[in-house]
């Protein structure tokens, strides 16, 4: 039978994966010698349009390759800012499988294989975190879209029988975060419709934790006011500081208070695989969802998000949606429609990207990596102490400093930090001040990379050779 001439020949694929190894070998073998960061103009070239006649394989991975260079080596272990997303060889082989063989996975009919290989993940998942029997979820492109479906579930629920054209009711709902809380929660408010005035900025304590008492407070004064409470996010890792909100006094408010629990464990979350981030994380099992990033505690490539429920039901009840021209699918009632519980309909097959790293190698191997980054992340704290000021004492591996000196100080030492090239910092505002920050998380940071970042803050904290 004729081949598609977008099909490559047997040996064609054998040459442009030849190529492909190529490039992948050299990529990850040069990253223990690599710049934290690259050139980063962009050069006239790399704007082309494609041509109208065949390009050379060889020369388009030149260019990709070129292209790859200008950039924050967010692959490396010298790489500390934000949050690490190294990514894992065998997640992008899998990607590779999952592409090439492109299933359709948003309906469980038509690739109840995959579909079952997804769903194994999420279950597995959801008993790490302690949530009940009959909990489910699905992958998504990140927590920020996972926020988005969790509050949609959330809002749904509350709902119930006024029906959405309630518009009164739903302008009166009110979200409670801190100042810490990811902005996608608000983002997620404002996509849903909600009024500017719904998301609520609880008080913390001295430790930049959620207040529950000052939580409690807003949301009963809300409620005398007409307003309806309806969600609550507690933090497990916020962005700027790495701080973990009080999870059971926040689970037995919205209990008390009938409110959603939603726990953001975009960053955190992974650290549920050890025994010392199952402590930090105590509370987490009584969420009613819970958003983590394998992109961040997990190692995994950027675009790879979770949302677990307690109950797949009230995403469903958001989401579900139907049409004449889907009458022939089957619905499998022992596997999801992943269509029906968020917010996508075409989705990608996210799952052999988390499948088959951990069935290669084990969860075992992640609970030993992120023992390390707890080890290091410790490690940099007891240094940093030795000449800085350390505002926040790390529930994970978010560290937040200050040299003497002032703002502007600490804003040339994080210019000059970055710009040597040999590692990678970012920063944020703690107490109104300018404040420098380091994430230990890469799979690939070890202990000779924390101290070549401890050993350059410290020389540019004491000789200022900027």
């Amino acid at each position: 039978m004729a081949r598609s001439e977008l099909d490559p020949s047997r040996a064609d694929i054998t040459a442009m994966m030849t190529a492909a190894t190529s490039f992948v070998s050299d990529f990850l073998d040069g990253l223990p010698d690599a710049p934290a960061s690259g050139e980063t103009t962009v050069p006239a070239r790399l704007h082309a349009p494609p041509t109208e006649g065949p390009g050379s394989f060889d020369a388009l991975l030149a260019t990709v390759a070129d292209a790859a260079s200008r950039a924050v080596e967010t692959a490396g272990g010298d790489y500390f800012a934000y949050f690490p997303a190294g990514g894992l060889f065998a997640s992008a082989v899998a990607e590779l499988l999952a592409q090439t063989v492109n299933r359709f996975t948003a309906v469980g009919d038509m690739a109840p294989g995959l579909v079952a290989l997804e769903q194994s993940v999420l279950r597995w998942l959801c008993a790490e975190f302690g949530l009940p029997s009959g909990a489910g979820g699905l992958l998504t492109s990140g927590a920020s879209t996972a926020t988005l479906s969790a509050l949609l579930a959330a809002r749904q629920r509350a709902l119930g029988p006024r029906g959405d054209a309630d518009t009164a009711w739903s302008d009166r709902l009110r979200v409670y975060v801190t100042e810490h809380t990811h902005h996608c929660v608000a983002k997620a408010a404002r996509i849903a419709g909600l009024p500017a005035g719904a998301v609520r900025t609880v008080p913390t304590n001295g430790e930049h934790r959620m207040d529950p008492d000052a939580a409690r407070e807003a949301v009963r004064r809300d409620r005398a006011s007409g307003h309806h409470p309806l969600l609550l996010v507690g933090t497990a890792g916020a962005t700027s500081t790495g701080t973990v909100d009080p999870l059971p006094d926040l689970a037995d408010l919205t209990r008390d208070e009938n409110l959603w629990f939603h726990v953001d464990a975009a960053y955190g979350g992974g650290f549920q695989l050890t025994a010392r981030g199952r402590r930090t994380l105590r509370g987490v099992e009584r969420a009613d969802s819970i958003t983590l990033d394998p992109h961040k505690s997990l190692f995994l490539q950027y675009g790879t998000g979770v949302l677990l429920v307690r109950n797949p039901a009230t995403l469903h009840a958001a989401h579900a949606a139907d049409a004449d021209y889907l009458q022939d699918l089957d619905h499998d009632d022992d596997l999801p429609d992943f269509a029906d519980l968020g917010v996508e309909l075409t989705r990608e097959f996210r799952g052999l990207r988390l499948w088959l790293p951990l069935h290669l190698h084990g969860v075992g191997a992640f609970r030993a990596a992120l023992d390390e980054k707890l080890d290091l992340a410790a490690r940099a704290e007891r240094h940093l102490r030795e000449f800085a000021e350390v505002p926040l004492r790390p529930d994970l591996t978010v560290l937040t400093f200050r040299v003497p000196g002032g703002d502007e100080t600490n804003r040339r030492l994080l210019e000059w930090l970055n710009a040597t090239r040999r590692v990678f910092l970012s920063s944020t505002r703690v107490d109104g001040r300018y404040t420098p920050r380091l994430c230990v998380l890469s799979h690939r940071t070890r202990a000779e990379h924390v101290d070549r970042a401890l050993g350059l803050i410290r020389e540019g904290a004491e000789t200022r050779p900027w």
